[in-house]
């Protein structure tokens, strides 16, 4: 098993001088804040493997696509992507604040609202499976910013155009079940004070029969589709990242954190304050990089989570899997870290 976090390379895949072309799109009202002038561009060549914004097609309704609502609709599309079956992500500020998969897509919407209502208003939505005029009106019941589906039936395109600044985008790849991100080299370009970080985007889907269970108790078979579930949404979550799944369910998520136990502490709260102390018991946690201390898994297990999907790779992976031992709870490793910065 390779070390957390680590892919072992043949090559360098990286050129000692990078062109890049971009074509313009648009410009924008203004940036992330509306003292910043911007615009949007896109590379030649760029497909729907690529992203949500890799084919060039206008909304089928609502307002001009603005730079917020480029971050967070890619980011749902692609936290989108990874669900499987009928499945709802709701996201803020590029982070889920809502998930669920569901036999339905009404039921799956539902479970993920209740949620986090509060922090649904003024999302963006991505749904798996074509919206009907069912769903149609419980997604105008509320505001939301941008929703993105493979499809929407006519007489739910007429509910949705009553919301006539309510974007509506189109991802045919959300009803696929298996993502098919592509694996660029250089397909994710960012710029940090003066440099250009240029890296593989972290699109590969994970498998779940490469874990390894580091406790005496093997999780159990609903746990391990919660940890399924925690493992493909923590890798959306600005890190440091906890999320808490039950039922196939984000109840509980600590995003952007400085360390890993306000991470679990803020998940634990958001799932207790919205669906009560029991939304808690039994739930599954994904970490998206290992556990430094105890301290992050021991709150999670006051709370009565069950069941950890952690890379692992301290040196203190002994003394978390004890606790967890000791609570009776289940751990696995997946090897993969899951950073997002």
């Amino acid at each position: 098993m390779v070390a957390a976090g680590l892919i072992p390379a043949p090559a360098d895949p990286f050129p000692p001088t990078l062109t890049l072309a971009l074509e313009k799109v648009e410009t924008l009202r203004y940036g992330e804040n509306p003292h910043q002038p911007a615009a949007r561009y896109r590379r030649p060549g760029t497909t729907l493997a690529d992203g949500l914004f890799g084919v060039e097609r206008a909304p089928l309704q609502g307002k001009a696509i603005s730079y917020n609502n480029v971050l967070d609709a890619a980011a749902a599309s692609s936290l989108g992507r990874a669900l499987r079956g009928p499945g709802v992500v709701i996201v803020k500020h590029t982070n889920p604040c809502g998930a669920a998969e569901r036999p339905t897509l009404l039921e799956a919407w539902s479970a993920a609202l209740e949620a986090d209502p509060v922090s649904a208003f003024g999302g963006v939505v991505a749904l798996t499976r074509p919206v009907d005029r069912v769903v149609a009106e419980r997604l105008v019941s509320i505001f939301l910013e941008v929703v993105i589906a493979p499809a929407v039936e006519p007489d739910a395109l007429a509910v949705l155009a009553t919301k006539p600044n309510l974007r509506v985008l189109i991802d045919e790849a959300l009803a696929e079940d298996v993502p098919s991100g592509r694996l660029d080299p250089t397909g994710s370009i960012r710029t940090a004070g003066g440099a250009v970080l240029v890296t593989v985007p972290d699109v590969a889907p994970d498998d779940a029969d490469v874990w390894s269970c580091a406790t005496r108790r093997v999780p159990t078979d609903a746990e391990l589709l919660d940890l399924d579930l925690a493992w493909r949404l923590v890798r959306g979550v600005t890190s440091n990242a906890i999320v808490l799944v039950k039922d196939r369910r984000l109840v509980g998520m600590g995003s952007g954190q400085t360390s890993r136990v306000d991470a679990a502490r803020q998940a634990v709260a958001k799932a207790h304050t919205m669906l009560g102390a029991s939304a808690t018991l039994g739930a599954a946690c994904g970490s998206d990089a290992f556990f430094p201390f105890a301290d992050a898994v021991e709150v999670c297990l006051a709370a009565g989570v069950s069941a950890f999907a952690q890379p692992g790779g301290s040196v203190r992976d002994p003394e978390t899997i004890a606790a967890v031992d000791a609570a009776g709870a289940a751990m696995v490793l997946t090897a993969v870290r899951h950073f997002r910065h």
